[in-house]
């Protein structure tokens, strides 16, 4: 099973580190999680074994592909089984769409912490689950996509209902 990682266009150095750790890396093998892409962002990665801008090793049992970005990882959250990812707003909608399990770690160096607020209220709803890097190995460990609510598809005419009220055309 795949494990998709990303960053998004930040850098979130706790995540990625975090991500190719013995005890997350032990516990995705453990959950049935063979491959894991991490997309890195502007993260700095520590180990010499991820020196190149691209890279794919094995790992703790586990085989890992690391790159920094992409035009589109549209397709890598599709083809995941398992979407961890930073709490932006945009990477959280575009997983939450395609039906993905999603697991969230805000990162609380971000101004106002607004990731944080964002993965509480989606988290209550059911949609998604958020989790601390200190956490984020025992969230996987006891993690139930199965659980999950649905997300709600997108419906555009909302929006146009609300404008339309808003400038008293309805």
């Amino acid at each position: 099973m795949l494990v998709f990682v990303t960053v998004g266009s930040t850098r979130f150095d706790a995540l990625v580190e975090a991500t190719i750790s013995e005890p997350v890396l032990s516990t995705l093998r453990d959950s049935g999680y063979n491959r894991l892409v991490l997309q890195r962002g502007n993260s700095v990665i520590e180990s010499e074994e991820f020196n190149e801008e691209n890279c794919t090793i094995q790992r703790h049992g586990v085989d890992v592909e690391v790159w920094r970005f992409k035009p589109s990882i549209q397709a890598e959250c599709g083809q995941a089984d398992l979407v961890i990812s930073h709490a932006g707003s945009g990477t959280i909608l575009d997983v939450l769409r395609l039906g993905t399990p999603l697991i969230v770690v805000p990162n609380p160096t971000l101004l106002d912490n607004h990731q944080e607020e964002l993965a509480s209220a989606l988290q209550i709803l059911g949609h998604l689950k958020a989790t601390s890097i200190q956490d984020l190995a025992s969230t996987i460990a006891s993690f139930e996509p199965r659980d999950l609510v649905p997300f709600p598809p997108f419906d555009g005419t909302r929006f146009s209902k609300l404008v339309d009220e808003e400038m008293g055309f309805i």
